[in-house]
Parts: C-alpha cells; structure tokens; sequence
C-alpha cells in the first residue's frame, strides 16, 4: 500500500512541476502583454475548462504534459486582427528569450525549493560521508573467498572469525600500509589498486604505533565485481587480503538552519547541475544497454530512466521509508528537465530561443553590411529536422518505459 502511495505521490509532484513549467511560460508572457490564449494541464479530451479575462484555463484527462498557448509564439501563426500587436515574435528578443526559458527557470526555483525544505528538515547529503578513505589505515580484517556465480559475487557473508590473508600475515587493526611489494602508498585507493594486481607472497610495509614493520602477504587471486573505468561492473581476476579501511564516521545527511540552509542548498544545487550535466553527456552512449535490458540482459546501475522508471523508484523509497531519497529523486527530476529543455533543439523550448538569437546575430550582421533586417524564421523548412528529432525522442522515451516495466530499476537488487 505504501508503495502505492509513494508512486501516486511522486506523479503527483511531476504533474505539479509540469503545471509549474507552463505556468512560468504564462506568467512571464503575461508581464510583457502577450497575449496567453490558453493555459491547460494534460492533453486529449478537456475534463473541464473556465475563462478569466482573456484566458482559458482548463484540465485535460491525459496527464502527459500540458501546455500554454501564446498568440505568435512564430510569425507563421495565425493571429486575430485585435491578436496582432501582441503577438509573441513582434516582441523584442530578451523579452522572448525570457518567456521560453521561463519553464525551466520554474524547474530550477521549485528544485532549489525542495532542496531547501530538505536542508531545514531532514537534511541534504554530507559530501564529507561519501568521500573515500584517504589513508590506508587498516580498520579489521574480513573473509576474502573465490566467487563463481552471480550469487556469490554478491554475496558479501563472512563468517566470524574466518582466517583471511591478512590476518594470517599478521596485519592489524590500525596499522597504516606504507608500501606494497615496493610500491610507496599513501591512500586506501592506492593499496588497493597495489593489492588488486598482486599474486602470492608479496611484501607489505606497515606503520604500528610508530614503528615500520615488514610482513609478507600470501595474496590470493578472486573473482570480484569491480569499476570498469565506465560507470559499468564486469567480473574480473584480482588480488584480495581481506582488509577493510577505517569507515568514515562523518553522518550521511546534515541538517541547517533556515538561514544557513541558503548557502548549503545553493552548493548543493552546483554539484545537482554538475551531475546533470554529466549524465546528459553519458544519456546516448548508454542507451544499448536499455535495449539490451529489454531482453533479458542485466539492467546497468546508473540507467536512464522514463517517468514510469522514477516513480516507481520513489514508490519504493516510501515503502523503505527512506523519503530522503524520495524528496532528492524529485528534485534532481526537476533540474534534469529543466535543463534539458534548454538544449537548442526544436521542438524544446532550447530550440525556439535558438532559433531567435539566430535571427538576432543574423540580422545584426545584415546591418554591418547595410542591409534590412530579415524576416522571422521561416519554420516550415525546419519541420524536417523537428520531425527527425520528435521520432528520436518517441522512441528513446519508449525504449525507457518499455525497460521499466519489463526490467526496472530497484533501489535494492
């Protein structure tokens, strides 16, 4: 039931975050004396519909989107005689550019203010809790077993007391690695990357309470799943002891005050755009490995999800109680859209502020060599490239859906 609950909830938020983006399209044209037509939440049959003042409002029954209809948004829409002077192109470019980037201004500000909300009450993720182990300092030491099967690879079990390498070689707790087989190490990812591609009795170099002592570690060989180099795990032959580093002790999540809440969360909402960029960059080359989740093949960690995907994962953050994942999940949404959207390509807001500033640099250059301004963009022989780009999007969102249902992604495996 909570599950249930956590998905309707999550859709929820993303109808409002759409509702928000058109209303930013409509608030905006409506300061500079556009004229908004129409202002609906949903597509398909209308559920209901009123009229204030020169707009109609109204709620539609499939709710995929929506939209906000200016009059003119390009010269090749009809516009009434009365319509004319407020025709969106007629306006000058900032006043547009402001109007069409207005929608994902709306996801930035409603992120900005989940995560601010989040700061005050149960906290944003401490950056410091995430970090890796510096030193190689050595905390206890833990079985290290050969795998063979998926199971086994995953499994992580260790029963109490087991001999380990380490621990036969006389490794401790606290005991901080200096070098391994003459490799000086100064961090835990070092001696790890050392252990990793060692084989047998391989000399190890410790530092226990100030004193340098030399042991040698009978390194065995195991299959492990291990980082590939790109976001992906494949099973791979490494060098194991059976050692674990010192934990960081820093909490997970740390909680503000409301005016210190301001700084956290715009530092937050930097490393948020930061990341959004970087799986935008990543989004095409892992698209085959959505297909091949399609058919049976094993679904990668850091997917591409469609909404279906997300609300499902924050249906099962709320059956976990884990709403702090939920909430984080809802804003990263809202910035993934927002900029998104932006990306100069028709028909995405990005593409119509594109297409303007296209007609402003050209024209300014028409000027330099004493010629009059040319006319509006003629969109009709941009259909083409729109139509090719709709087809790709369909069925990009199509494959992710699709996956997501057949193969979708879980916060626990």
């Amino acid at each position: 039931m909570v599950f249930i609950l956590g998905i309707v909830l999550f859709a929820l938020g993303i109808c409002l975050s759409v509702a928000l983006h058109e209303a930013g399209h409509m608030w905006a044209a409506k300061a500079f004396g556009m004229k908004v037509r129409r202002y609906f939440i949903g597509f398909g049959p209308t559920i209901f519909s009123f009229r204030r003042g020169e707009t109609e409002y109204g709620l539609k029954w499939i709710p995929l989107g929506g939209f906000c209809d200016i009059a003119g948004m390009t010269a090749l829409d009809e516009v009434t005689p009365d319509e004319s002077k407020r025709a969106m192109w007629r306006f000058k470019t900032w006043k547009r550019t402001v109007v069409m980037s207005a929608g994902s201004a709306m996801h930035f500000i409603l992120g900005f203010i989940i995560l601010y909300l989040m700061a005050v009450t149960m906290g944003l993720p401490n950056p410091a809790a995430q970090a890796a182990p510096t030193e190689a300092v050595i905390s206890a030491t833990s079985c290290a077993r050969a795998a063979t099967t998926m199971e086994q690879l995953n499994d992580t079990s260790c029963p109490p007391g087991a001999p380990t390498p380490a621990k036969t070689a006389g490794l401790q707790a606290g005991d901080k690695v200096v070098s391994v087989a003459g490799k000086p190490i100064k961090t835990w990812r070092e001696m790890l990357a050392a252990v990793q591609v060692a084989s047998g009795p391989t000399p190890f170099v410790v530092e226990r309470n100030g004193q340098r002592l030399d042991l040698t570690v009978d390194v065995p060989r195991v299959q492990r799943l291990v980082a590939d180099g790109s976001n992906k795990t494949i099973v791979k032959d490494v060098g194991m002891i059976g050692a674990s580093p010192v934990q960081n002790t820093a909490p997970a999540l740390l909680t503000y005050g409301p005016v210190d809440a301001i700084g956290g969360t715009l530092s937050f909402t930097g490393t948020m755009f930061s990341e959004t960029a970087q799986r935008l960059i990543e989004f095409p080359s892992r698209i085959p490995a959505v297909v091949d989740s399609i058919f049976g093949g094993e679904r990668d960690p850091n997917p591409p999800v469609s909404v279906v995907g997300a609300s499902r994962i924050g249906g099962e953050a709320a059956e976990r109680g884990l709403w702090e994942i939920f909430v984080l999940l809802l804003a990263s949404l809202n910035f993934f859209i927002g900029v998104f959207n932006l990306l100069p390509l028709l028909p995405l807001d990005g593409g119509h502020i594109a297409v303007v500033w296209y007609e402003r640099v050209r024209d300014w250059f028409r000027k330099l060599r004493g010629k009059a301004a040319g006319g509006p963009v003629d969109y009709t022989k941009l259909s083409a490239v729109t139509m090719v780009l709709v087809f790709i999007g369909g069925a990009v969102t199509l494959l992710t859906v699709t996956a997501d249902i057949v193969n979708p992604v879980k916060l626990f495996q």
